[in-house]
């Protein structure tokens, strides 16, 4: 029997989100319900109220979630009521051909739950955010995309390893490769750029240069672990970086902003045979334009990274055991907790840069 719960939709293009009653159908085949206790405000989220992502409005909003599975539909084996898990939305396949060859953190066929969750006022079936649709007190999803963790966890930072933080962390030390002694350059420092800097610290970088716009950005930077600092508004980052570097550059450059301007100082701010990832998200009208005689002679790699390159089962329950151990503070990217009604006043705080994460907690 479906269950009425409260949900923030976005009903339409840059329309305010609002709380509505939702209903939550009973688990199918591979499906679980889970009751979220905290969500993360995401700029992903915002990319989809601002029609940035596609146009199947409404959206039950919020992705970035851990909670308590409530419930399993036939056939799952791998979560079982009262587990507490984080949610992901990314659950592998384990049959396509990246599965098969055993790199499952580039699954080709991901999937979330086939029942649709629907408005209760009219029957309008609901698009989840990323699959997801956690602001909300219980969701549906694929029993693939729970993670179980440790439960003494508290909800409101586990969450967060559910795509911002897990992104950043995941495109240092999985797509980046960042080793002991490396030096690593990340431009752009909002959650997913200081996650990045947290995780080059966890690799054993020995220099971390964080470059941003924003002093107050910087500033948080530093507490994330960046060694040095360089505003791009006052000063050539390609130039700071090679200075800071001993005029080489950077074994890694993390580009977390999604921009060509930044991406080509990505590119030129790196060492020779140095690494760069792109993770931060373009938007569909973005064009590259780079002298393919600087690709080849530069050599190295650059690499995009999806979802940081996780693979759930695997980074979720070390990062929580790495931050429950004190040598990950994850509480460190949580700015505010709000409620399920306040989401739109915490996009309003992200979009003018004054919080690092808003997270709703239920």
């Amino acid at each position: 029997m479906a269950q009425e719960v409260r949900g923030v939709i976005a009903p339409g293009k840059n329309e305010p989100v609002r709380v509505e009653t939702v209903l939550v159908p009973d688990p199918g085949p591979g499906e679980a319900v889970v009751k979220i206790q905290a969500c993360g405000v995401c700029h992903t989220d915002l990319h989809y109220k601002q029609g940035g992502i596609n146009d199947d409005f409404p959206f039950l909003l919020g992705h970035e979630a851990a909670g308590v599975v409530e419930s399993v539909g036939a056939g799952v084996t791998d979560v079982a009521p009262g587990d507490f898990v984080i949610l992901n939305w990314r659950a592998v396949c384990g049959q396509c051909r990246a599965c098969l060859r055993g790199r499952p953190w580039y699954c080709f066929d991901t999937h979330n739950a086939q029942q649709k969750m629907t408005l209760a006022s009219t029957g309008q079936e609901l698009s989840p955010a990323l699959g997801i649709g956690a602001f909300a007190e219980k969701t549906l999803v694929a029993a693939g995309q729970c993670t179980k963790v440790d439960p003494s966890v508290s909800a409101a930072v586990a969450g967060l390893l559910g795509c911002g933080v897990m992104a950043g962390i995941g495109a240092a030390i999985n797509t980046g490769n960042v080793g002991r002694g490396d030096t690593v350059a990340v431009i752009g420092c909002g959650g997913v750029g200081d996650a990045a800097i947290a995780g080059a610290g966890l690799a054993g970088a020995a220099k971390i240069i964080a470059v941003d716009i924003d002093d107050r950005k910087l500033a948080t930077a530093r507490t994330m672990g960046a060694t040095h600092t360089v505003n791009s508004k006052e000063t050539d980052p390609v130039e700071a970086i090679r200075e800071l570097t001993g005029g080489f550059g950077a074994d890694v450059v993390i580009e977390a902003v999604g921009r060509p301007e930044t991406y080509k100082q990505a590119f030129y701010a790196r060492d020779l045979a140095g690494t760069v990832v792109l993770v931060g998200v373009p938007t569909p009208e973005m064009k590259l334009e780079l002298p393919l005689l600087d690709v080849f002679g530069r050599g190295g790699a650059l690499k995009s990274s999806w979802y940081g390159d996780c693979l759930p089962s695997r980074d979720f329950p070390m990062l929580i055991d790495l931050h429950l151990q004190g040598r990950l503070d994850l509480g460190a990217f949580v700015s505010e907790t709000i409620q399920l009604d306040e989401v739109e006043k915490a996009f309003e705080r992200m979009h003018h840069g004054d919080v690092l994460r808003s997270v709703v907690v239920l």
